[in-house]
């Protein structure tokens, strides 16, 4: 963050100063867990019906905190006193972007895809100059303006995913970090059980690039109609991305590897290069092209960003994390979370891989689907058995329509078998998997995971190479 003192900080946030030396300087991070906050920082206490971080406001300060942003006072601690904490991080992130001038705000949203895309491109945007983004997913109410706070005066470029739970959560965003360039990847029925429709989906997607100044620029994918659409809610300049012929950033002549890598040839209005990319899935095109529209309007050029895109890798974990066993067996760790939309394109890449093995899929939950759920679910059994899959253990009761979907397919040759637990799961491929064998393990986040790293351990007990 750049420095500032308390007095700036109170008056940003609209807070008091109790106990605290009105010159004092924040020179430090802002955090919110205390045992982050060093020397310089500035300590945010939220309250909390199990964990109140007033509690921890003197180990704070011992450690070497200036102040702490919090809502009640405590005795001998200097603090910036505020009504709400989080609405005053918000408000502290957004006085500290706009004492940045030189810094370009890039906002990327989308029902799936958004972590990684948001990786790739701050992957990119690094090569151009210091570049600030959030670890995972930390896309929220709390999450954007902690990010935007570690931006300083030698930041240029500021890369924020933003998530949504509803309509208005995304403009709200837009209002703490108002973005100069925004992406928006795909409207899908993520979250719909909280938005109650697609087009309340899409409405939510939208208000990135409604919140865009005349001047700035929407990246949007020009293979999704509805991201397509929004090219009339914005008055900035429209960049399109994606497969489709009226794409400004196009990828022609996709052929994937047998690690389910893309290769393809990069076509923009300056000409073409041919990429290969080290990212596994057919989905990684249309990734990597919302990432190379970015860079293409930042200045990168056609050969630099062709080679740059072949050297993208993996940041956030469990994320088309493929990794090889000692045994012979290949692991999908996809397990991060789930919706409709995103186990295709998993289970699409696990066919692609397969080679003279079987494809094993361990599908978990999807959740916050709403009245699509059954359906969802259904559709995803269907899916899996539609693509040759041999072996689907599906994990947990809450998931049982991916079974009956499976098993609905009358031609299929594959087997589903329902499971009750994550334990169960690992048993049963403990002991059936065989050299050759392709492994996709994907869920929402009820521990899907733990699949995935039980087959991570090899015979001796040890972890396999990631």
């Amino acid at each position: 963050m750049i420095p500032l003192t308390l007095a700036e900080v109170a008056g940003a946030v609209g807070g008091r100063l109790l106990a605290a030396d009105p010159a004092a300087r924040v020179t430090g991070p802002v955090e919110f867990d205390s045992r982050k906050a060093g020397p310089g920082a500035l300590f945010v206490a939220f309250p909390g019906e199990q964990v109140d971080g007033h509690d921890y406001a003197v180990a704070a300060v011992a450690a070497g905190a200036v102040a702490v942003l919090g809502t009640r006072e405590v005795p001998g601690v200097p603090m910036v006193l505020v009504a709400d904490a989080l609405d005053a991080m918000g408000r502290l992130a957004r006085a500290v972007v706009d004492r940045l001038p030189d810094l370009t705000v890039i906002g990327l949203t989308g029902s799936s895809g958004k972590t990684t895309t948001k990786d790739l491109i701050a992957q990119l945007t690094v090569r151009l100059g210091p570049t600030v983004a959030p670890p995972g997913s930390f896309n929220n109410e709390l999450g954007h303006p902690w990010t935007a706070l570690q931006a300083g005066p030698d930041t240029r470029f500021l890369v924020l995913e933003k998530g949504a739970r509803g309509v208005g959560h995304v403009r709200y965003l837009c209002e703490v970090v108002p973005p100069r360039i925004s992406v928006v990847l795909n409207v899908g029925v993520a979250h719909l059980g909280e938005f109650g429709s697609v087009e309340n989906i899409a409405l939510a997607k939208g208000e990135l690039v409604e919140s865009l100044p005349a001047d700035g620029l929407a990246v949007l994918n020009a293979d999704d109609p509805l991201v397509d659409a929004m090219a009339g809610r914005t008055r900035a300049r429209v960049v399109r991305y994606g497969e489709a012929a009226h794409a400004d950033v196009r990828a022609e002549d996709v052929t994937l590897d047998g690690r389910g890598r893309a290769l393809y040839t990069l076509v923009v209005p300056e000409g073409s290069a041919p990429v290969r990319l080290g990212l596994t899935g057919r989905h990684q095109v249309s990734n990597s092209l919302a990432a190379a529209a970015v860079a293409r309007e930042l200045g990168m050029p056609l050969a630099e960003l062709a080679t740059a895109l072949g050297e993208l890798g993996l940041v956030s974990t469990r994320r088309m994390d493929v990794f090889e066993r000692p045994d012979g067996v290949t692991v999908i760790d996809d397990s991060y979370n789930a919706n409709p939309a995103s186990m295709a394109v998993a289970l699409r890449a696990l066919a692609g891989m397969r080679g003279g093995g079987r494809a094993v899929a361990v599908l978990g939950y999807m959740a916050e689907l709403g009245p699509y759920e059954r359906d969802g679910h259904l559709e995803v059994g269907r899916l899996a058995a539609g693509l040759g899959v041999d072996r689907l253990l599906v994990v947990g009761e809450p998931a049982a329509p991916i079974h009956e979907g499976a098993t609905a397919v009358e031609d299929w040759g594959g087997e589903s078998v329902l499971l009750t637990d994550q334990a169960a799961a690992v048993e049963v491929l403990r002991g059936e998997l065989r050299p050759g064998d392709v492994v996709l393990v994907k869920g929402s986040r009820y521990r899907t995971w733990e699949v995935a790293d039980a087959l991570r351990v090899d015979a001796t007990g040890e972890g396999a190479a990631a």
